[in-house]
């Protein structure tokens, strides 16, 4: 007897396993396929109101904070100001849930932020054969120009000499 396709969407048990699958419209049994996310490292379970448990803590905290403070501080500085106190205490609680750059938590990029402009000295250029190479730069630069000069001084001699001899063989085919 012929198998029987099974119907489009319909829940089918993986052998073994005791979970439920979906199947795609007009594929068998034998034909199932399991979707998998393509950057498994970023996948995240959600909690609820898909927020992950971090997330879900660091938010509540967040807002527990930010209410606290205004309820203590609207009837002495009135509701404006008291959300102006307490948005960089409440900032700061968020972003520890939820900013994440190259897998680091925000606490640790503020940490090494900190440390980079305030615990690193500063680098400083020290060179025993700094003065060294600058003079060797310099004299080679004034033998270039040397060699540049005494090049143009034999020019001219060789220049010189021609006219003189072109002067005295003019000379000599005048006379002749």
């Amino acid at each position: 007897m012929a198998e029987k396709p099974v119907l489009p969407y319909k829940k089918a048990a993986r052998p073994g396993s005791g979970r439920q699958y979906k199947l795609h419209p007009g594929r068998k049994e034998k034909d199932l396929i399991i979707e998998i996310n393509k950057d498994i490292e970023k996948y995240q379970e959600s909690v609820a109101m898909g927020l992950t448990a971090k997330q879900l803590v660091y938010s509540i905290l967040a807002l527990g904070s930010g209410c606290l403070i205004v309820f203590l501080l609207y009837e002495k500085i009135g509701l404006t100001f008291s959300c102006y106190v307490a948005v960089p205490i409440v900032a700061p609680i968020a972003l520890c849930g939820f900013y994440s750059y190259n897998g680091m938590g925000f606490r640790e990029v503020f940490t090494r932020y900190m440390r980079s402009i305030f615990r690193n000295k500063t680098l400083v250029f020290k060179s025993g054969s700094y003065r060294e190479m600058v003079s060797e730069i310099k004299a080679g630069e004034e033998a270039e120009k040397r060699v540049a000069v005494r090049k143009t001084k034999e020019e001219r001699k060789r220049m010189r000499k021609e006219k003189i001899k072109t002067r005295i063989s003019s000379l000599f085919k005048k006379k002749a």
